[in-house]
């Protein structure tokens, strides 16, 4: 004699059999899963959108020089603030910020298990995509919808200021090479002025046009009277003297033709030294001053879409579909469990078989 086969449609005889069991257990299971649905908190999703850019174009030394801001979505800079939004050192911040630890009844910081658990609940509930518009939006879930929003809007904030210290060292360096450039000019230019002032003082020059003109004037009509003096019996002596005063050292002139000609080449050589140390340190010193403005200017490296706002409306629980899936899922289990409980009957050794 064959088994008995079983079939989907002998399933309504079996279940009006246990219809008050099946009822039951539905009934126990949409009380308790009420129950619970209301019991779970609400939990609130806000959402900040933003736009990162490429550095270079937030370079203030290239705005000073008249470059200018540029929106761009390069997949680098993408990259580049999720990585820095998703990473520990940015998690840590927040949750030392917003007490994270109380406010998920962690306990006190500290041990490896709390700190984990509360690192991994933070990051359970961050999500940082990058959207198909080339932007990126940071999503923050939790039970306070207000603190939802300060923590998506706080973690854009670190995210553009690491964006910014990412260049800010080299700056610090660049600023420090300017600084040490501007001093070194500084002392160069000061000491190269002292030994033209020195130099001028040795030699007796103050003007090297000028004063070689004078003293062209000054020997042609000296020696011209020494000349008439010779002729007419005049004072001889007295214009040679002069004479030799403008064209001797020891003449007793300070002004005087041999210490015109020793200095007019160092004069010249201190002079367009002193000149170009002097531009050059104008140059240095303008340099400096815009690399200090840059630095201490701190321009955003973000275009902000859309700040992260108190929700409206929670993301979950759907307590009507937990509600809804358990009881189906109840009826589901209670007929399987029922129609193999008649099953196993009908196939026992010894049962009765039908005729």
């Amino acid at each position: 004699m064959s088994a008995p086969s079983f079939s989907l449609v002998g399933l309504g005889p079996i279940i009006n059999r246990w219809k008050y069991l099946v009822a039951g257990a539905v009934a126990l299971a949409a009380v308790v899963s009420i129950v619970v649905a209301l019991l779970m908190p609400n939990v609130y999703r806000s959402t900040a959108i933003f736009i990162p850019t490429n550095p270079q174009t937030t370079d203030p030394d290239r705005l000073v020089d008249g470059g200018k801001l540029e929106l761009s979505g390069r997949a680098e800079d993408l990259d580049r603030a999720i990585t820095i939004g998703e990473s520990q050192p940015v998690a840590e911040l927040a949750i030392k910020k917003f007490n994270l630890y109380k406010h998920y009844k962690a306990g006190a910081p500290g041990d490896d298990a709390t700190d984990n658990f509360v690192l991994k609940e933070f990051t359970d509930n961050l999500a940082i995509v990058h959207n198909e518009r080339d932007a990126i939006e940071l999503t923050f879930m939790d039970k306070d919808k207000n603190l939802a929003a300060r923590v998506a809007n706080t973690l854009v904030q670190v995210i553009d200021s690491v964006n910014q210290q990412l260049t800010l060292e080299n700056r610090r360096h660049v600023l420090d090479l300017y600084r040490q450039r501007y001093e070194y000019l500084s002392t160069s230019y000061e000491r190269s002025r002292q030994e033209l002032v020195g130099a001028r003082r040795r030699y007796g020059i103050f003007g090297l046009e000028m004063q070689g003109r004078y003293m062209v004037k000054q020997l042609i009509e000296t020696e011209a009277a020494l000349r008439k003096a010779e002729a007419s019996g005049g004072d001889v002596a007295g214009l040679r003297r002069a004479l030799r005063g403008l064209t001797k050292r020891d003449g007793g002139n300070l002004i005087n033709l041999e210490s015109y000609v020793q200095g007019t080449d160092s004069l010249s050589m201190f002079t367009t030294r002193v000149a170009d140390l002097q531009s050059r340190l104008i140059g240095a010193r303008s340099a400096f001053e815009t690399a200090e403005l840059s630095l201490k200017g701190r321009i955003a490296s973000l275009y902000i879409v859309q700040k992260a706002y108190p929700a409206t409306k929670k993301i979950k629980p759907v307590r009507w579909l937990i509600v809804v899936g358990s009881v189906v899922l109840t009826f589901v289990l209670s007929v399987i469990f029922i129609a193999l409980l008649e099953l196993y009957r009908r196939n026992r050794p010894g049962a009765a078989r039908p005729a």
